[in-house]
This record gives C-alpha cells, structure tokens and sequence, in this order.
C-alpha cells in the first residue's frame, strides 16, 4: 500500500481521491467520459488521503478486482480492454457525424487510437487455479 501523505496535504489527496471517483460514476453513464482511469486515479488519491476510502474501493465488487489488477500488476483484463476499445470506437463515430470539422474529430479519433495501443500494450491479470487471477488482499 502507498504512504500517506503528510497531513497538511492529505485533505489535497483526499479531495482528488472523490472527485476522480465521481466522475468516474458519471463516466458510467455518459459516453465518451471513461470511468476506469478515474476509478484508478481515486484508488491512487485514495490510498494518501483515505484509508476507508480506499479499503472499501479494493473490497467493491465492480472495481475492486481492476484496481487490485493494476496495483498489483499493472494489468488490465481482456474484458476491460475490449469495452474500452468499443466505446473508443462509438466514440470516434459519433464524433465524425456531429464534428463541424474533420480534423477534431480526427484528432480526438487519434487520441483514442494511441489511448488503445497503449491500453492493449498492458499486461492482463496473471491466472491462478481456479481461473481467477491472483490478487494480494
């Protein structure tokens, strides 16, 4: 587990651990807006400003296993990679019909594509027997 902050910053990181982590929860519903990078980010923030906070982002049932992979590891599921990489591609096609230019929709369509070969570059969760991957408690 990360170190906490001093105490003098602690309120910092745990103002930026809520923050990321609601919109992430809008992210869940607002296309185009991605919620695993900002849940990562509020386990992150988390783990300086929260303890409680954190403990209860690791047991939760939807982003646990993905911030346990990511800490542990570095990895990210198939799963994951394949949703993101979808909602990249909803993305990028809605952007190309509403654009008033070309070029913003290119450039936010070539963001992603950079966004995705870096995402598939990432390790997935080793497995253990039993076939769920291997997480520290």
């Amino acid at each position: 587990m990360a170190r906490r902050a001093p105490g003098r910053w602690r309120w910092a990181w745990w103002l930026l651990a809520y923050g990321a982590l609601g919109l992430g929860l809008v992210g869940i519903v607002v296309p185009g807006l991605p919620t695993v990078p900002f849940v990562l980010l509020s386990a992150y923030a988390a783990a300086r400003g929260s303890r409680r906070l954190h403990a209860w982002l690791r047991r939760h049932g939807q982003f646990g296993p993905m911030i346990r992979d990511w800490q542990a590891q570095g990895a990210v599921s198939r799963r994951a990679k394949r949703l993101a990489t979808a909602m990249m591609a909803l993305c990028a096609v809605v952007m190309f019909l509403t654009a008033p230019r070309a070029w913003m929709a290119a450039t936010g369509t070539t963001i992603m594509a950079i966004v995705a070969i870096w995402l598939w570059r990432r390790p997935e969760p080793q497995a253990r027997a039993g076939g769920r991957a291997t997480l520290p408690p």
